[in-house]
This record gives C-alpha cells, sequence and structure tokens, in this order.
C-alpha cells in the first residue's frame, strides 16, 4: 500500500510539474526530467544521466533545465519505467521490462554478438541492432538515442562451478535471473535451474543457499554487491549487456527541432564515451574481483561456440513467436 501512495503522489507531483515544465510559452524555461532505473548517485550509470544532464543545459545556455532522479527515487524499476512511459519522466537511461512490449526481449537475444568489436558494430548510430531497438520503442511512443554498454555478462556462483551445459546439468545447479523474457530460458538451455529473486533479496538468497548464485550481470555487480559471498564468476558472454538512453516521445516532439537535435546529440555522445571506457572499465573490475578472492574463469573459444550453439538452438525458436519472425529473421542473418 505504501508504494502504491508513494507512486500516485509521485505521479501527480511530476504531472504537474511536465504541465508547467513543457508546456511552455516563447523565451520561457523548458524542464527536462531525466531518471534512471539502476544507478545511485556516483554509479556509473548515476554519472551518465547527470552528464547527459548537464551537457544538456549547457548546450541550451540555459534555456533548459533538466532535473535528475537516480535509482529508487521515484520508486522501482517497473514503477519509473511506468511514469516514464506515461511522459511524467521526460529522458531515461533504461533496462526496460518485456511488460510493454515482448519485443524488448531483442535486448536479451543470447549470443547475438560476441566480440566488443561486434557489438559496437551493431549497436551504434546506423547500426543494425540500433535499427530494430528504433523501431521497438517507437511503438510504445519512446525515442531511442542508443545503447550505453556494461559489457558481456556471466554466471556468478557459491562454491561450485560450471563452464558446460553438461557440468551445470549434473551439479544441478540454480541461479537467480533477471525476471526479462528470456532470461531464465538462456540459463536453462545452459544446464541451470533457475528463479526469479527481487535484487534487494539476492545476498541473503545466495548465502543462504536458496541458490548457488545469480547470472546476467557484468562482473562488477557482482563484485561490488555479492563478493563476500561468491567464489565464481564465468563470463559466458551470453548477452551483451546494455542500458538504452531514451526519450518519451512526446516530451521530445514538444522541444524545438534545435533542442531536439541538442538532446540526440548528447545522448550520442554519452553513448560513444560509454563504449569507449566500458571495456576499460570491465576489465578494471575482473582484476578487482581476482584481488579480492573471486575466481574469474573466461571459457575457451571451443567452450563458448559449444554453448552458443546449445542456447541458439533451443532459445531462438522460443523467441519467434515472441519477438516476430522479421526480426529474428535479421538476428539469424547478421549475428556473429
Amino acid at each position: 500500500m505504501l508504494d502504491v501512495l508513494r507512486r500516485t503522489a509521485t505521479a501527480g507531483i511530476l504531472a504537474l510539474g511536465t504541465v508547467a515544465g513543457l508546456a511552455f510559452a516563447a523565451n520561457a524555461q523548458t524542464v527536462l526530467r531525466v531518471a534512471t532505473d539502476s544507478g545511485a548517485a556516483g554509479s556509473p550509470s548515476g554519472d551518465a544521466i547527470a552528464n547527459w544532464a548537464k551537457a544538456i543545459e549547457e548546450g541550451s545556455n540555459g534555456a533548459i533545465e533538466v532535473r535528475v532522479f537516480y535509482q529508487e527515487e521515484l520508486g522501482n524499476q517497473l514503477e519509473v519505467f511506468d511514469l516514464f512511459v506515461a511522459g511524467e519522466v521526460d529522458l531515461m537511461l533504461s533496462w526496460p521490462s518485456t511488460s510493454y512490449d515482448r519485443r524488448i526481449g531483442v535486448l536479451n537475444t543470447p549470443y547475438m554478438v560476441t566480440t566488443w568489436e561486434d557489438a559496437f558494430e551493431a549497436y551504434k548510430p546506423g547500426g543494425w541492432v540500433n535499427g530494430v531497438l528504433n523501431v521497438v520503442f517507437n511503438d510504445i511512443g519512446l525515442v531511442y538515442f542508443g545503447a550505453w554498454p556494461e559489457g558481456f555478462n556471466g554466471v556468478a556462483t557459491r562454491g561450485k562451478k560450471a563452464i558446460t551445459v553438461e557440468e551445470a546439468k549434473a551439479l544441478g545447479m540454480r541461479v537467480r535471473v533477471p525476471p526479462f523474457f528470456p532470461m531464465a530460458q538462456t540459463l536453462e538451455a545452459m544446464g541451470y535451474q533457475t528463479a526469479s529473486i527481487a535484487w534487494g533479496e539476492v545476498f541473503t538468497s545466495i548465502q543462504t543457499g536458496v541458490v548457488d548464485g545469480e547470472a546476467g550481470n557484468v562482473i562488477y555487480w557482482d563484485y561490488e554487491y555479492f563478493r563476500d559471498v561468491l567464489d565464481y564468476y564465468v563470463q559466458t558472454r551470453h548477452n551483451f549487456v546494455t542500458g538504452n538512453l531514451l526519450a518519451n516521445k512526446a516530451s521530445f516532439e514538444r522541444l524545438t527541432p534545435e533542442q531536439q537535435e541538442l538532446v540526440r546529440s548528447t545522448a550520442v555522445a554519452e553513448m560513444q564515451k560509454q563504449f569507449e571506457s566500458a571495456r576499460t572499465e570491465d576489465e578494471k573490475y575482473i582484476a578487482l574481483a581476482q584481488q579480492s578472492g573471486l575466481e574469474y574463469i573466461l571459457p575457451t573459444d571451443e567452450q563458448l561456440a559449444a554453448l552458443a550453439a546449445e542456447v541458439r538452438a533451443v532459445v531462438w525458436p522460443q523467441m519467434d513467436a515472441e519477438i516476430g519472425p522479421e526480426i529474428m529473421g535479421l538476428i539469424r542473418e547478421r549475428a556473429q
């Protein structure tokens, strides 16, 4: 009930702010709200939206004010995305749920790209994944500017590890997965049992043996939050994990053409900066994790190829009905 009351009150305040801030006359200041569903102030994603806000304000010579909201300041992950789709948040760095459109699951397509070079070519403006996401997000009233990459994910576990499908099955390993299609299906194809557990309960769930670990994140999150209860991190690379730099379409269209270009160009600049730094950051946290005692394992090219072949064969046919044969046909054609 408290969550409902908080959400209702927040929505009312933001709705009034939207009318006051975006229904502006000539020479009036434009107010935009930018939020992220994952990242406190000072975190990499928190810094990204703060930098985006600053670039917009400076580029507009003070004509646009951008108010920044970090993780959980407006509600949980699903609540803040609700506000965003409703136009009560104008800009967002988001890891969106598939509840609005199952085609958003294209973000989680396993083994769509397998190297940083392939990922940059696919996700950059004009890249083939960028084009697919433009269509999907536009259909739910959002403007997609580009990916904000974190890197390739893996499976982090306690007490035991698996590199092959056969090992995961033989050990009866159970891991937490994010509640987004086809995350569970991917890990099950890799031989694991899965559980959907709220982020705030993952540490205790690993500590008490409810699950053997968690799967779906780049090593930063496992090092930062769970290193005291984890022993292994196998970088299976089953997903290239990215946030998404987005605008509410109605909010965006209220801006002048010059302001739209400013918002778009600063978003692309933030995306490009993150592509340049994300790989270095990932390597830094791999080293920090190893220093903390977490054993980092990178499967061989042959092992990765075997995982990719098994997972694609099982999961991609399931995605045809959810994502659509046209998009999946493009993925099959272009995936490396």
